[in-house]
């Protein structure tokens, strides 16, 4: 009970420190969103001008206090303000958050899962022809900047073979649904970005797995294992694994985090409508409300999936709730 304590107060305190900050930097940047908004345009009308300034909340006389009290209360309401389109900020991250979640998210785990099973095969038959061949070819395919993987994929799946589309997260005029139709044509669409994040993210975990896997192995509990003759298959999850594993387990919750921002290159390169693609659209449209409740998104899931892995380390691995 006390290390669950210690881990949710260091969220809590962690979570005001990201909110605070989110609060001063708008404050100290010099001019405000609503001239950043209207700065494309080489004629400002002065009322249009005020009114964003009315909508976005700057150059209004108030007390610091006071507007950070009232920040506060917003973000725990999740009322972040409007776009510079006038959509409330919430129900725009929340319109792009499932196709992030189902493209991002998903390939982001299963490359851990490749990864760290070809981690743990090729510690365990080290020096073998597996141990030669994969890690280096993971790791070398990781290297590769992810929107060359895109766009080779793109030219050879999409434009040369005519097998998949270019971009987008369905066809053109299709009707959303729970059709095995519509299903298959979300599938189809999300092949190809989803392919690019496997090949490159798989790689970055073949050898921390590996490396922890070898120092495992040399302990003493999976000596005692092999003495009593246990099968090779428990002695490499169940002892040797489950314990090489848990110094990932922490990286991998900080990536998971992440991967709510989005693969912004993947989903720009594809045009899938993802949290990474509204991030771009936000810089670029200097829109300043949607860009710190973007932020907030971000930080929230990261601090979520790190206390979530202090958790499952904690079950895995007694001994850490004595730390």
């Amino acid at each position: 009970m006390r290390y669950l304590t210690r881990r949710i107060g260091l969220f809590l305190v962690t979570l005001w420190a990201a909110l605070t900050v989110n609060f001063i930097i708008p404050r100290v940047m010099p001019g405000n969103e609503a001239t950043a908004v209207l700065g494309t345009f080489r004629n400002v009308n002065p009322a249009a001008l005020h009114a964003l300034e009315i909508q976005f909340g700057v150059n209004v006389h108030q007390n610091v206090l006071v507007s950070y009290l009232e920040y506060l209360r917003n973000c725990l309401t999740g009322q972040f303000g409007v776009t510079a389109q006038g959509v409330p900020v919430m129900s725009e991250i929340m319109s792009k958050l499932p196709w992030t979640l189902g493209l991002v998210g998903v390939t982001t785990v299963i490359a851990f899962v490749i990864g760290t099973v070809a981690g743990v095969a090729s510690a365990w038959w080290r020096g073998g022809r597996m141990d030669a061949i994969l890690p280096p070819t993971l790791f070398i395919v990781s290297s590769i900047p992810v929107f060359f993987v895109g766009l080779l994929l793109i030219y050879v799946f999409a434009v040369r073979l005519d097998w998949l589309p270019l971009g987008s997260n369905y066809s053109i005029g299709a009707t959303p649904s729970f059709s095995i139709s519509f299903i298959w044509d979300v599938l189809k669409h999300a092949l190809l970005p989803a392919l690019s994040l496997v090949i490159v993210t798989a790689g970055l975990w073949v050898y921390s797995m590996r490396n922890n896997m070898i120092t495992t192995i040399a302990e003493d509990y999976v000596k005692t294992g092999r003495a009593k003759g246990l099968a090779d298959r428990r002695i490499m999850f169940d002892y040797a694994g489950r314990n090489a594993i848990l110094p990932n387990l922490t990286g991998f919750a900080m990536q998971l985090g992440y991967v709510l921002g989005g693969a912004i290159v993947i989903e720009y390169l594809f045009s899938y409508p993802g949290l990474g693609y509204l991030f771009y659209t936000a810089s670029t449209e200097h829109d300043l409300p949607l860009m710190q409740g973007l932020f907030l998104v971000y930080t929230l899931a990261v601090l979520i999936c790190v206390l979530i892995a202090d958790l499952l380390t904690a079950v895995l691995d007694p001994r850490t709730r004595e730390a």
